[in-house]
């Protein structure tokens, strides 16, 4: 009887202590603009505690002892801060803090345990020192990420990463505020991925991780995946004014519509237009014309709710001299910029709207809603083959579609916390619908004469998908991540050639677990083991004549890396890493689309080292190794055409406090097989740019040079069969898109 009066004498003690704990609510807002700042770490120092800031910048601490708390806040390119906060019984203290833009210190970077699953330092510190200058910038970020150029700017790039030959996207999933910029079933190749849409000096991050191993990622997020956060303000309104060799030229506007108003309201408002010219550096003159219109909204429509509203459109048109022969270069016919088909080309416009709304309930649920709609047209000309099919009118094809694009995305989650372990657990849903009309390949010629159409119909493809996380921080060093998420596909294609036309259906469902562990054994580093299950999708004109055979062929990858600091000023991220595809894409160039083979795997190891020199001088560098090869093929049969083997990127950056900055960059790509016995080499180069900028309050003047050492190099390359008007037979050899020469551009920008 003693004793259960001596326990329950314990307990309400307890209780009653518990009763008494006070708490530490917070908010950080970027003091340039006054809008929340999500992904602040906040620490308790020598509590053991520490957190990050959501969607509206908030932060909070419970269970605190009345005491006087030191409160750490840091972000990568803002000024740390350190609060005493006093905590009372019963009380919650609330404060508000503006963090400061400043220079970066690699000193201040901090491996974090609270963020392990996201962490993203590598591109937060080159992000502040790389700012990004062209559409193709944009793609640059993720480190180890290559792009090729094989239209002279109006088409999308051709996109390599980690022994992937991605075409224009088959194999990662891109997408801008969250909104996919992947096309599905689309006339050109599946997944491609235009992100010309985008006008560079709004880039404000961008999110980005290698693999399948994030829940909320699903089709086309194999080899990896990247979102490009647009500003949410700009920090004062601006005009830029480029001009450079080859007739180029661009202007660039962005107006701040709110002002301090705004800001003070927590609010902002902009617009934002683009339009760019060239000739580019080819024989035949490009003239390539591109607009951009862009506006945004962002503001708080309710105490815990943010609503964003963004909208843009976009056009361009351009002609092209396609990629050129190896012989017809030896032998004369043409010059290295020159043009076997003159009359390439093509069109493409896209006008989008998304909208975002984030609301944390008052017992901090996060719930997010998006709606986005795209509407998209392309039209493009080309020819491989030159004269292989038709000796008299050649080979030229159009592939052309006109799409509307609709979806939703939502999630609800939730942070507990027990002692110093917490779990977060996020519930979403993802709906996208595909609608083409008339999606064409048809045989022309001079781009003014339909010969004979090889396929016109309608596309209607379907994804709808339901997906749980469950983020779990075991102790202060030890974070599980495990999640599971659930796509379904429906495709039906009315086929327009047939009479009367026909209409199939197809459909498919797919599983992927995810599984993630993360050991932060201090604030220098990290060691984590990625694992999960990816996937793409084919095209609906494949599968749906198959009977819905291979809809969703998956992938299986597993990461086993580290994220170090030997030195307070040296960042480094390694991993060696492993993907098996049920079934591989491969380009087959005399009919100039992609098709799919078999099973394939590849491994390989990424290192990316960041190093502050000095106070004003930084050093990067990002390498790749992958060994890509065909399953179930004899042994020197089994390589996987232009995939890459060997890739390289980095440099040097400085930022003077005088207003000079600049830097010094390379990108190297070693040879690589072109075809499956690696008897034709695609030839690797190595390729140097440079950038000095000075700036001052009210202007910023700049001037960049793409390929300083005027190298003459091969952007893209294939193995292809062609014939050209006067041969008698067919050769199969490198066909190529000549790579940028010496090409200076300056550049001024006033903001006001």
């Amino acid at each position: 009887m003693k004793k259960s009066l001596l326990l329950i004498l314990f307990l309400l003690t307890g209780l009653s202590a518990f009763a008494h704990l006070g708490s530490i609510s917070g908010m950080v807002h970027d003091g340039a603009t006054n809008l929340p700042l999500k992904g602040v770490t906040v620490q308790l120092s020598a509590q053991g505690k520490a957190t990050m800031t959501n969607e509206l910048g908030q932060y909070r601490f419970e269970g605190l002892v009345a005491a006087t708390y030191k409160v750490e806040l840091s972000h990568v390119g803002f000024k740390a801060q350190i609060l005493e906060v006093t905590v009372r019984d019963d009380k919650t203290e609330f404060v508000k803090t503006l963090l400061s833009n400043t220079e970066v210190e690699l000193s201040e970077v901090v491996v974090s345990s609270q963020r392990a699953h996201d962490q993203q330092l590598i591109n937060g510190v080159d992000i502040k020192l790389r700012p990004i200058t062209n559409s193709q910038e944009i793609l640059r970020m993720v480190p180890g990420l290559f792009i090729g150029q094989h239209a002279g700017g109006g088409k999308a790039e051709q996109i390599f990463l980690r022994g992937f030959d991605l075409d224009h996207g088959t194999d990662i999933r891109l997408t801008v505020d969250g909104m996919p910029v992947n096309m599905v079933s689309h006339a050109h190749g599946q997944g491609y991925a235009d992100l010309h849409f985008v006008i560079p000096e709004l880039v404000k991050g961008v999110d980005f991780k290698k693999g399948p191993y994030t829940t909320d990622k699903g089709n086309f997020a194999t080899a990896g995946w990247a979102d490009f956060r647009t500003k949410d303000a700009l920090e004062k309104s601006f005009v830029k004014l480029e001009a450079g060799q080859y007739d180029s030229y661009r202007a660039v506007a962005g107006i701040d519509l709110l002002g301090q108003k705004g800001k003070a309201h927590n609010q902002s408002a902009y617009i934002a237009s683009e339009y760019s010219f060239t000739n580019s550096y080819f024989d035949n003159p490009q003239h390539f014309n591109r607009l951009n219109l862009t506006g945004k909204y962002h503001g708080h429509v309710a105490p815990n709710t943010n609503l964003t509203l963004t909208a843009s459109t976009f056009w361009s048109k351009w002609n092209h001299s396609g990629q050129i022969p190896d012989r017809a270069v030896d032998s004369g016919l043409i010059g290295f910029y020159g043009s076997v088909d003159p009359t390439e080309g093509g069109e493409t416009s896209r006008t989008n709207f998304n909208a975002q709304l984030v609301t944390v309930t008052p017992s901090n649920y996060v719930i997010k809603n998006q709606l986005f709609y795209s509407n998209y047209n392309f039209e493009l000309y080309s020819n491989f083959t030159f004269f292989l099919e038709d000796s008299l009118n050649g080979d030229q094809i159009r592939q052309k579609e006109k799409r509307n694009l609709y979806g939703y995305n939502g999630s609800i989650s939730k942070q507990h916390y027990l002692g110093k372990s917490s779990w977060t657990t996020t519930l979403g849903i993802q709906y996208r619908h595909d609608f083409t009309n008339r999606t064409e390949l048809s045989h022309t010629m001079n781009r003014t004469v339909t010969l004979d159409p090889y396929m016109l119909g309608n596309v209607n493809e379907l994804n709808a998908a339901v997906y749980a996380d469950e983020l779990i921080q075991v102790t202060d060093r030890f974070t599980v991540n495990a999640g599971v998420r659930v796509d379904y596909f429906r495709d039906q294609y009315k086929d327009l050639l047939e009479q009367p036309a026909t209409t199939k259906h197809a459909s498919d469902a797919i599983v992927s677990p995810k599984l993630n562990f993360y050991y932060t054994f201090n604030p220098r580093l990290q060691l984590y083991l990625n694992s999960g299950k990816g996937f793409h999708s084919n095209d609906t004109r494949v599968v749906v004549p198959q009977g819905g055979k291979q809809i969703l062929p998956g992938a299986y990858g597993s990461d086993f890396g580290m994220i170090f600091k030997p030195f307070p000023k040296m960042l480094i991220n390694a991993a060696a890493w492993y993907l098996w595809m049920q079934q591989e894409f491969v380009y087959v160039g005399d009919a100039g689309v992609i098709e799919p083979s078999g099973k394939s795997k590849r491994q390989g190891l990424d290192l990316s080292v960041r190093y502050q020199l000095s106070k004003v001088l930084y050093a990067d560098v990002d390498i790749s190794s992958a060994k890509p090869r065909a399953l179930g093929e004899q042994e020197g049969m089994n390589y996987l055409p232009l995939a890459p083997v060997l890739t390289s990127t980095g440099g040097l950056s400085l930022q003077m406090p005088n207003g000079f900055s600049g830097s010094l960059r390379y990108r190297y790509m070693a040879n690589r097989p072109a075809n499956e016995d690696n008897s034709i080499v695609a030839k690797g180069y190595v390729v140097n740019d440079a950038q000095l900028n000075y700036a001052r309050k009210n202007y910023n003047l700049g001037l960049s040079v793409q390929n300083l050492l005027n190298t003459k190099w091969k952007e893209t390359q294939f193995a292809t069969l062609s014939r050209l008007k006067n041969e008698a037979t067919p050769v199969e050899e490198i066909h190529f898109t000549p790579g940028t020469p010496f090409f200076a551009r300056l550049s001024l920008t006033v903001s006001f």
